[in-house]
């Protein structure tokens, strides 16, 4: 089994626990829950996501290759965005390529090491250095959270 393969098994079985606490109300972190309809099923889904605060406003970011956020996301609307007992109706705009690059610098300057290595693991980027996570623009989706 591959590295990435199993760091994406050990991640789906803790988003289980992020979502249940999320939704007993213990927020932590930046992480929220993400509900957007199935682009094919229009049944809604939830993930759990981290809000990313950065120069411009709140974002979400794709830590996946094939992240099925990422297409639902897409094909909707709204979405719904909670956070402990708290939730508000959004709109996510797909951030172009080119604007992408400055605020996936961004995360990499600002955040914990592991946020690189994690895009690193799952094959997003080529290495875990600011540059680096810039030049992955085109394969990692990035949408600004607007109010609806």
């Amino acid at each position: 089994m591959t590295k990435a393969r199993t760091y994406r098994r050990m991640v789906n079985s803790l988003n289980k626990v992020v979502i249940g606490l999320q939704r007993v109300g213990i927020a932590f972190g930046p992480m929220h829950l993400l509900t957007v309809a199935g682009r094919r099923s229009g049944q809604p889904r939830t993930f759990p996501i981290a809000v990313l605060s950065l120069t411009g406003g709140r974002y979400l970011m794709q830590a996946y290759p094939k992240a099925a956020w990422v297409v639902n996301a897409r094909a909707a609307d709204t979405v719904t965005l909670t956070r402990g007992r708290r939730s508000s109706t959004a709109r996510l705009v797909e951030v172009p390529v080119e604007q992408r690059r400055a605020l996936l610098r961004e995360v990499v300057e600002t955040s914990p090491a592991s946020v690189a290595e994690r895009l690193v693991t799952t094959g997003l980027a080529d290495a875990p250095a600011p540059d680096a996570v810039a030049a992955a623009a085109e394969r990692i989706a990035v949408f600004r959270v607007e109010a609806a």
